[in-house]
């Protein structure tokens, strides 16, 4: 159950709220917004409340707004929405109102609701919405974990594990207490972060505490080129894919608020570092995760207690708000300087020219998509050939 429950809530949550802004924003300026769907693919409950259609589906994870836009159609291929546009007329299945405007029924939709016709700041605002509520996720987030628990401080516990890392591979489980490294006692996070950074290549063993009980791990850190976590500078370290678990340190109510957006920024700023480097030298692009990835996450999280769970929702949350403000077509960012290179010209590109613009930006979520996909499946090889091999009788 928990396999199934903690990806949808991650995955549902973090696009939800996206998408829930973007909505928000639509209304506050006045654009048509006939459909609000929680979730992709057939309906299973639907009911319009005044102009909006709110929608229940059948796959839980995000959402998608339809809007009165001229680029309506490609908007809902690119979102997922598989129910009838914003801008054509909809059935008698669909709740057809002859007083309604479409795709309710046939009233047409005023030049005043078209997304187009709202002003530059106003389309800014629509389009930055999404991200915006990303990143106030993360920071309610981070306030009700200080709040309730406070400053998280980095302990050497294993909070989750990274499958086809060395961690895995060595059979540290999330919960284990590392407190020694060949026989020295480690006393903090970043005493164990700078000892394994120093041991790429080289066979060490780890003192676990695991449920009480003490045992001996031999792991060989694997060479990584990452930031150095004194300097920020990228160098070669060793590292064993563990994640640290959060201890808390509690603080007053009135600096709560601060440490919650020093976090949101925090994350914030070390995934635009890791981005810059990855469209600067293509470093790191085997370690990237996709789904499957951040499902595994997501269930070992979720086994860590809700805190973790709710840590590993703000992070994605902050991860998908950067992500979306990359200047790709069809992201958010995109989307902000094709409307701010539209102003500039005076009039819009024509669709021949947004045709090649967004199969541009598709082809690069494309390729995207297929490396982290890639990258899913070759850590998870083994369990796959394991399970064929079930499947077909062709092991023990």
């Amino acid at each position: 159950m928990l396999s199934w429950l903690a990806p949808i809530i991650v995955f549902g949550l973090v696009v939800f709220v996206h998408e829930l802004g973007h909505f928000i924003a639509a209304k506050l300026t006045g654009v048509y917004a006939p459909r609000f769907s929680i979730g992709f693919g057939p309906s299973l409950w639907k009911k319009r409340f005044g102009e909006t259609e709110y929608v229940l589906a059948a796959l839980p994870l995000g959402g998608y707004v339809r809007m009165a836009s001229r680029e309506d159609e490609a908007t809902a291929f690119l979102e997922g929405g598989s129910e009838n546009s914003a801008t054509t007329p909809g059935s008698a299945k669909d709740q057809y109102d002859p007083d309604a405007m479409i795709p309710f029924g046939p009233k047409p939709i005023p030049e005043a609701r078209w997304f187009e016709s709202k002003s530059l700041p106003a389309r800014l605002f629509i389009m930055l919405a999404g991200v915006t509520m990303n990143a106030i996720l993360a920071y309610v987030i981070y306030l009700g974990l200080i709040l309730r628990s406070g400053i998280p401080t980095l302990v050497p516990v294993a909070a989750a594990v990274t499958p086809g890392k060395p961690a895995a591979a060595a059979g540290i489980q999330p919960g284990d207490s590392i407190v020694s490294i060949n026989g020295v006692p480690v006393g903090s996070w970043e005493v164990l972060l700078d000892r394994i950074g120093a041991s790429a290549g080289v066979p060490i063993r780890l003192g676990v505490v695991r449920k009480g009980h003490p045992l001996t791990v031999r792991v060989t850190p694997a060479a990584e080129t990452v930031p150095d976590p004194s300097t920020g500078q990228r160098k070669e370290l060793g590292r064993i894919g563990m994640l640290a678990t959060a201890s808390f340190k509690e603080v007053p109510i009135a600096g709560a608020f601060g440490e919650a957006w020093r976090l949101t920024l925090d994350d914030g700023g070390k995934i635009f570092s890791t981005l810059k480097l990855l469209l600067s030298s293509g470093a790191g692009v085997s370690d990237l995760g996709g789904p499957i990835a951040i499902a595994q996450v997501s269930v070992q999280a979720a086994r860590g207690g809700i805190e973790n769970l709710l840590a590993l929702v703000a992070l994605i949350s902050i991860n998908v708000a950067v992500f979306n403000l990359l200047p790709i077509p069809i992201l958010d960012g995109g989307q902000i300087v094709l409307n701010v290179a539209e102003t500039i010209k005076g009039r819009a590109f024509s669709t021949r020219t947004r045709e090649m613009i967004l199969r541009g930006g598709l082809l690069l979520i494309g390729l995207l998509f297929v490396t982290v996909m890639f990258n899913d499946i070759s850590r998870n090889m083994a369990g796959i050939m394991r399970l064929v091999g079930r499947l077909f009788g062709r092991s023990a």
